[in-house]
């Protein structure tokens, strides 16, 4: 069924369903990126534990982060969102180490 581009009630709506199918579509690579994500840092987590090592990393935390501002700056995101995000992604992930370490 084409819409007929004269109609602006329907041209929006068809540019709207357009636009949410691609939201879809980039939340389900960010669910999947995420698990895979997570997927790593558990193997992290499950090594630090082994070998005794602190659950966290300072040094390279603060390293990402600043990492991914510039990233978040190149994509036209703001980077205090950007920031926010890998913060609370950074203390899920401490979280798990410290599970591992018990």
């Amino acid at each position: 069924m084409t819409t007929d581009t004269h109609d602006p009630v329907a041209r929006a709506a068809e540019l709207l369903k357009g636009h949410r199918e691609s939201i879809d579509r980039l939340d389900a690579i960010l669910v999947y990126t995420l698990g895979e994500r997570f997927k790593h840092t558990q193997a992290v987590g499950r090594l630090k534990a082994e070998h005794d090592l602190p659950p966290s990393d300072p040094t390279r935390e603060t390293a990402q982060i600043a990492r991914l501002e510039d990233l978040a700056k190149q994509a036209d995101l703001d980077p205090d969102f950007a920031k926010a995000f890998l913060n609370f992604i950074i203390q899920e992930v401490i979280r798990h180490h410290k599970k591992h370490q018990e």
